[in-house]
């Protein structure tokens, strides 16, 4: 599904480069002061709330909606609102904004997404920010864009979610976005049996894109077959998006197995724009655990990164992350097989579930030495490129959104929780196949680095501690023991203790070192070794 994304892109942004926009930042901004943080909660509070502020700050003054890069003001995405909408909510909850002025700006919001332009209830890519007429995507795109949609919908479903208190202007938010929702036609995209991206009322179907995986697409389907109203069929799932050349992997990169998608996975917004709302830890099918397709995702393309060959790049343990955007030719989806020396900020901020300590390498190596070029008012520039000194002076929507809403996914889990209490999501998942794991009793969430062997564990910034994830399958008691690098024990850190069938959380102390943990239920042990880090080296 990249292609056509890339070629109506790339007519948009040799256009403005006519204007200079991406000739990289003014000299002052180059030179702009980086308030130093002290503390690593800090560095994700800072850069969270500096990024959410694309988003309200910027925001349309009309429409509320997200404008599609600061070089476009007037141009606002639906789907980038969508992302922006987890922010706002993200923003209530960490008290950036009051929870009454949430309400006001989202009612504005979702006053305009009721006038404007609509196609069988999808909206479009973008929108006028005034007028609410469809802005043409390319050629034949001026019309309804069901990926889109649904990226728009899964933020105003956590929205209606998260508001959920009695007062007048929270009801009346949660009916608004409600009957949004309930308007959007997805069936009616449908054709000859496949769901398509793509209707236009000059050109009809001529875009002739059928949704296929495995790619950013997915919560396409998954509210597609949700829909209380307009609901597609289960076999449409089953016979578009799981039928392409680029669904099944099955092949295994630098130690990491891959279930699904491109050679070596694709850009990294595949794991982030369909899992803002969805918890991958809870989904499983006869063919996928979706946390070990998104963890061994981000960890192959960190390690293309960190192979020597790429050293040519500057790439290094804090300069990884290969995803779509903007780069000195204009734009590109940037992933293992297409790299051409740009990183881009939201590919390892947007991973931190996924790879905490390593995207906090990220962090504080952008922050720290890259800041005074790469760190302006909404947070990082959407890309630079090291060894060719080129550094953008723009801001996506696409790119930002993710940002806050994965870095607070990893802090609270606030956004995958309230995925979690929707019922819509459930059901189109339960339809797709897709249920909660049943993990065998070891260390479900984790996966060596490959280089060393080791997990790479991290306190936990806002919970002062280290926090370890394991499941107990059935309900014998469990013991938990750590040994040291020649084998002497060293703690109990679980001493023969019943759990409820599942997943599990510890939080615990010991000293920065090299450990083996052993996880034993009865006769069935499992062994790892972590590496414990009180500090982060982005060396």
């Amino acid at each position: 599904m990249l292609d056509f994304r890339m070629q109506s892109l790339t007519k948009l942004y040799l256009f403005l480069s006519l204007f200079g926009w991406f000739s990289g930042l003014a000299q002052s901004e180059k030179n702009a002061t980086v308030p130093i943080a002290n503390e690593y909660s800090e560095y994700l509070e800072t850069v969270q709330k500096a990024t959410f502020r694309y988003f309200w700050d910027f925001a349309h003054p009309v429409s509320g909606l997200a404008p599609e890069r600061t070089a476009t003001p007037n141009i606002v995405t639906t789907g980038g609102t969508g992302f922006g909408i987890m922010a706002i909510v993200t923003a209530a909850d960490r008290r950036w904004v009051t929870r009454a002025e949430a309400v006001q700006q989202l009612q504005k919001m979702t006053g305009f997404l009721k006038k404007a332009d609509r196609f069988h209830g999808a909206w479009p890519h973008w929108l006028d920010g005034n007028s609410g007429k469809v802005v043409p995507f390319s050629d034949h795109d001026n019309g309804g864009d069901l990926v889109e949609t649904a990226f728009l919908v899964n933020g105003l479903l956590s929205a209606r979610a998260y508001f959920d208190g009695n007062t007048a202007s929270e009801k009346d938010l949660r009916q608004r976005i409600d009957k949004l929702w309930r308007e959007v036609e997805w069936d009616w995209y449908v054709r000859d049996g496949k769901l398509y991206w793509h209707w236009s009322p000059n050109h009809e179907w001529k875009m002739n894109h059928a949704i296929r995986g495995h790619d950013e697409t997915f919560i396409t389907y998954v509210l597609a077959l949700g829909s209380p109203t307009h609901a597609i069929k289960p076999e449409v799932y089953q016979n578009t998006y799981k039928q392409s050349d680029h669904y099944v992997n099955n092949r295994t990169y630098y130690g990491y197995k891959l279930p699904l998608g491109f050679p070596m996975g694709g850009p990294l917004f595949f794991t982030h724009y369909s899992y803002l709302s969805l918890d991958p830890r809870l989904m499983q099918d006869e063919q996928t655990n979706y946390w070990e397709q998104n963890r061994n995702h981000t960890l192959i393309n960190r390690a293309h990164c960190l192979e020597p060959r790429q050293a040519m790049f500057g790439y290094g343990p804090g300069n990884w992350g290969l995803t779509a955007s903007d780069d000195y030719n204009f734009y590109d989806a940037h992933s293992p097989t297409n790299d051409n020396g740009t990183i881009s900020p939201t590919a390892a901020l947007s991973a931190f579930p996924y790879t905490p300590y390593y995207s906090m390498q990220v962090l504080r190596n952008l922050y720290l030495r890259e800041g005074s070029r790469l760190f302006g008012p909404y947070g990082f520039y959407d890309a630079y490129n090291k060894g060719l000194n080129w550094y953008s002076n723009q801001y996506l929507a696409i790119d930002q959104g993710p940002i806050v809403v994965m870095m607070e996914n990893y802090r609270s889990g606030l956004l995958w929780k309230l995925g979690e209490k929707t019922p819509e999501l459930w059901t189109g998942l339960t339809k797709m196949g897709i249920k909660k794991p049943a993990y065998p009793t070891g260390f479900y969430s984790y996966a060596p680095d490959f280089r060393s062997g080791y997990i790479d564990l991290w306190k936990h910034p806002d919970r002062g501690a280290y926090v370890l994830d394991f499941a107990v399958k059935g309900s014998s008691a469990v013991t938990l023991v750590v040994r040291d690098e020649s084998g002497r024990e060293i703690q109990k850190l679980i001493d023969n203790k019943s759990y409820s069938e599942g997943t599990q959380q510890l939080l615990f102390q010991l000293p920065q070192g090299k450990y083996e943990f052993e996880l034993a239920q009865g006769s069935e042990k499992q062994r790892v070794k972590i590496s414990l880090h009180q500090s982060v080296d982005n060396q």
